[in-house]
């Protein structure tokens, strides 16, 4: 199943109230997986296949815990259709 996901990883309990290291990191890895996505002012917008997409969500919490960061919070919010392939973008 094709799906669009919009995901905010937040780092818990650092010392700043940036999360511009940890977004560079996470970006990084996400890029690495191929899926299409657009980083937004509130998070990112992922584009592909539902298990790849929630595999990755998976390996950017195990990514962000090996980089340091101790608690990771995460909103997914998912989206499917079943007359058409949903895209970044869409409209209707």
């Amino acid at each position: 199943m094709y799906c669009v996901a919009d995901l905010c990883v937040v780092p818990v309990g650092t010392n700043s109230v940036s999360g511009s290291d940890f977004v560079a990191i996470l970006q990084k890895k996400i890029h690495s997986s191929g899926l299409k996505s657009t980083l937004h002012s509130a998070g990112t917008t992922i584009e592909g296949n539902w298990d790849d997409v929630v595999t990755l969500v998976g390996e950017l919490h195990e990514f962000g815990h090996e980089n340091g960061f101790v608690r990771i919070h995460s909103h997914l919010r998912l989206s499917t259709r079943t007359d058409k392939e949903p895209h970044i973008g869409d409209k209707d």
